[in-house]
């Protein structure tokens, strides 16, 4: 009798079918497992599967889960998806290995003192706006050339631009926007698609999807 696959390996066959209709290798994809809300009992049997790219929303709750777990597995590469305080910034840069929410000049500023405080560089995503949201962080479009080369001033590792589409919307467009950005500022990186429409995501350019509920379900109630 055939076993079931685990939602890891799901979620990899996905990306895999989803690169294979893009022309695109599935090594171009970074799959980066949303761990928020869920425990170290929880995110365990994917780090058992070989999975090492984790993100994470809150700087408190990646220090009270990821350094017993990174004994065990101190390859794990710990994204940042979440929205950064800038007196966090220094607590970041020690713990995360990816930041995915630059969305402004002092946060450009704060992380700039944190590298060279903690003698780490971070590689860091842009956060845009696409959807004109504020509430959701992000910078705006047409302030983008601006961020980025205060960012590259102060020099700040860009790994490329992310974006959050607005909810209930087809995403596409949103993300061939992200895609067009990246293109015209010379950025090799695209952080966008969660788990209702990482395929959608990968078809349009991006390179890194950040996947939550397709893998471990809904979030503990706590």
């Amino acid at each position: 009798m055939e076993m079931a696959q685990t939602p890891l390996a799901q979620v990899r066959q996905t990306i895999e079918q989803a690169c294979t209709r893009a022309r695109r290798m599935p090594d171009e994809v970074t799959l980066v497992a949303v761990s928020k809300h869920h425990s170290a009992n929880a995110i365990v049997p994917l780090l058992v599967e070989g999975h090492r790219d984790f993100g994470e929303n809150r700087v408190q709750e990646a220090q009270d889960k990821w350094p017993a777990l990174r004994a065990d597995y101190p390859d794990v590469r710990l994204h940042l998806v979440g929205r950064l305080q800038s007196n966090k910034a220094e607590d970041a840069v020690r713990l995360f290995d990816v930041i995915h929410s630059l969305d402004r000049p002092s946060l450009v500023g704060a992380l700039a003192k944190a590298f060279d405080k903690t003698g780490r560089r971070v590689p860091c995503f842009v956060q845009v706006d696409v959807g004109e949201e504020p509430q959701k962080g992000g910078c705006p479009v047409g302030s983008l050339g601006t961020l980025l080369a205060r960012a590259r001033g102060a020099g700040i590792p860009l790994a490329g631009l992310m974006c959050l589409p607005p909810n209930g919307i087809e995403p596409a467009p949103f993300f061939a926007l992200l895609d067009k950005l990246a293109r015209e500022h010379g950025l090799a990186g695209r952080s966008m698609g969660m788990s209702g429409d990482y395929e959608t995501a990968i078809m349009l350019g991006a390179t890194h999807v950040r996947v939550g509920t397709a893998l471990f379900g809904e979030r503990d109630p706590a």
